[in-house]
């Protein structure tokens, strides 16, 4: 089921692209649903957005209309939204687009690093529980995210994760070795780094929160902070110029990338 008017409205959207396409390949349902191996059930549902496919049906659909990725792209586009609070899907615009991208977090691993086994262990963490539906579009989501990290040309990261946030243990110790084996893995990208801020630091830059900060295309900043049920996009030079600083000094005051590494092999070490 579909959770509120906004994203029947998108399904109802994806459907009418499918069924244009799907016209403008000269076939009927039945025609399609025994091509792409689906019953005419099924897609009739997606067609007038009472059903959101998996990736699977997209896939087949896209490649037997020769739509070119349309419909793929247009998947991609409803899942993000779907699974997105509706504070942050303005930010993941934007990063969508950035050419780099620099996240301070305290409080758990950013999205963007990730692995599914931790990403489900916060999310049986949440308040109220969401239904599954629910809970299963916020992991494609953004697990889907991620793309951008190898994506070309490629997005320029800086990640500084205070180090307490990996001795949580969210989810338990084969979940945390699974975890520092992923931050390791994204930490060898060649435009990723990944800085540690250790649990005993005299000197914090960071205590006033998390925060964000991307470049565009255009070379224009944007900042993005986050809190209980709201997330606001930061636009002033102001609030640009107070976050740049604070990043800047939070990047001396971790420890390097390649200290950093050493410290996660360490914890790793002693699960």
């Amino acid at each position: 089921m579909v959770s509120d008017d906004a994203d029947r409205a998108a399904l109802r959207n994806f459907g009418q692209i499918v069924k244009a396409s799907r016209n403008r390949a000269g076939l009927t349902q039945e025609q399609l649903a025994a091509q792409i191996n689906y019953s005419v059930e099924a897609l009739a549902s997606v067609e007038q957005g009472r059903r959101h496919p998996s990736r699977r049906m997209v896939t087949v659909v896209d490649e037997v209309l020769d739509a070119f990725g349309v419909i793929l792209i247009a998947w991609k586009q409803l899942n993000r939204r779907r699974g997105l609070a509706k504070w942050f899907q303005h930010w993941a615009e934007l990063e969508d687009q950035a050419i780099a991208l620099n996240t301070y977090e305290s409080r758990s691993v950013p999205g963007l690093l990730q692995p599914e086994s931790y990403a489900w262990a916060l999310m049986a963490d949440a308040l109220p529980p969401p239904p599954s539906e629910k809970a299963e579009a916020r992991i494609a989501a953004r697990l889907q995210r991620q793309e951008i990290l190898t994506r070309t040309p490629h997005t320029v990261f800086s990640f500084i994760i205070d180090e307490v946030v990996v001795h949580r243990q969210s989810g338990g110790p084969e979940v945390t070795r699974e975890l520092i084996d992923h931050l390791l893995e994204c930490g060898q990208l060649p435009n990723a780094d990944i800085q540690i801020m250790p649990l005993v630091s005299p000197r914090h830059s960071g205590l006033g929160g998390p925060f964000r900060l991307l470049e565009t295309q255009e070379h224009e900043w944007y900042g993005y902070s986050e809190g209980q049920q709201l997330g606001r996009v930061l636009s002033d030079p102001n609030d640009l110029s107070a976050l740049h600083l604070r990043y800047a000094k939070l990047r001396i005051q971790a420890l390097n990338p390649v200290d950093s590494a050493g410290l996660l092999k360490r914890m790793r070490g002693t699960l």
